[in-house]
């Protein structure tokens, strides 16, 4: 796998033919492209909203030229989290888009997970952990444990239910590597800031790139470093080419450990 393959841009956009230039621009630097409940949200306002039926229509041809250029690699953010009877139909459902990845909160429970991996048809089903957004505190409170106490669980649940491998924050990691259970299990890291990207957000628990590859990341969800790169940066093009390289040197400092 190329170090460009490992990034996963999510298309965090309001409109199809926003999320249409972003594909176009960016399929050959990276490996997959996330759709989330924004554009998810997005994609279906555009073609019911009360406007001109025109309009509506337009947006729907610029949805599936979007899926088209996608071509199936769409990792489809749905976070389902529900009884397993419909997760299982939802997943049923949204593999026939043909997505690679899809994902189901671990917290749903084992035989939520298991309905979901039962109904992937070709597709790898993973399991959301704790949110990157959640500081201890807020963990302690949700879920009555610490972040990692959490994750270590869900992992656990979700590998048990056949999943192929878990969301997780950056930090939670180093603790899933160093578990044998988990050496061949996918982890998949959003959060992700570059160094050179300094805008404040709602990511608490985040590494860089480089630090995230070391620690054990297979695959990193990159949203707003690679749509809205600074000016300095570039384009999006400029943004995914300087991650991947980033990416690279990890692998092979890795390597040479």
């Amino acid at each position: 796998m190329k170090a460009k393959d490992r990034i996963i841009v999510a298309l965090d956009v309001d409109a199809p033919e926003k999320a249409s230039e972003l594909v176009r621009e960016l399929k050959d630097y990276v490996g997959c492209f996330k759709i989330g409940l924004q554009f998810i949200t997005a994609m279906l306002r555009s073609i019911i909203s009360p406007e001109a039926e025109e309009l509506a229509v337009s947006n729907l041809r610029s949805v599936r030229r979007l899926f088209t250029d996608l071509g199936g690699n769409i990792l489809w953010d749905g976070k389902f989290d529900d009884i397993p009877n419909t997760i299982g139909d939802a997943s049923k459902e949204v593999v026939k888009i043909g997505v690679r990845m899809l994902n189901v909160h671990a917290s749903a429970g084992i035989k939520a997970m298991r309905a979901a991996v039962l109904n992937r048809g070709d597709s790898r089903v993973l399991a959301v952990t704790v949110l990157t957004s959640l500081e201890e505190n807020n963990a302690n409170l949700i879920f009555g444990a610490p972040s990692k106490a959490k994750v270590l669980q869900f992992a656990r649940d979700a590998k048990h239910a056949g999943c192929y491998g878990v969301i997780c924050s950056s930090q939670e990691l180093k603790l899933l590597c160093d578990e044998e259970e988990f050496k061949d299990f996918f982890k998949i890291t959003p959060g992700i800031r570059p160094k050179w990207f300094k805008k404040k957000d709602d990511q608490s628990r985040k590494m860089t790139p480089g630090e995230a590859i070391k620690a054990g990341a297979d695959y990193l969800v990159i949203g707003r470093p690679i749509r809205k790169p600074p000016e300095k940066i570039g384009s999006p093009v400029d943004a995914a080419k300087k991650i991947a390289e980033e990416i690279a040197q990890a692998l092979e400092e890795k390597g040479g450990e």
